[in-house]
């Protein structure tokens, strides 16, 4: 028995579900595909973002390379006030006791201890 017409009942729901099921994979594939096209560009980005940190970091390096380069060289270390085995806090507590005793002037007082201190 061989049915000519619109379909029953069992037909129409049949068709529907067919329908909506073939809807359902086409829209759950193209979100899934651009949820992989989103992470694809997500990803992209933090590579090359990456990549300009890296550079970045890089030319600065290389730049405080190249200033320590150009630098003048530290200056070298005073050189001492007294020879080095001298104590020079004693040698100024002499003369200031030879000044107090009399036996320096004010101007020999001065010049030692200008010749001590360097």
């Amino acid at each position: 028995m061989l049915r000519r017409g619109r379909p029953g009942l069992i037909g129409l729901a049949a068709r529907t579900a067919v329908v909506a099921g073939t809807a359902t994979a086409v829209q759950g594939g193209m979100a899934n595909r651009q949820q992989r096209k989103a992470q694809s560009s997500y990803e992209q980005e933090q590579y090359e973002a990456a990549q300009q940190q890296a550079m970045m970091q890089q030319a600065a390096q290389d730049a405080v390379a190249q200033q320590q380069a150009a630098a003048p060289p530290p200056p070298a270390a005073a050189p001492a006030a007294a020879a080095p085995g001298i104590d020079l806090i004693a040698e100024l507590q002499k003369l200031a006791s030879l000044k107090d005793a009399g036996v320096l002037t004010d101007a020999e007082f001065t010049a030692a201890k200008s010749k001590l201190l360097g």
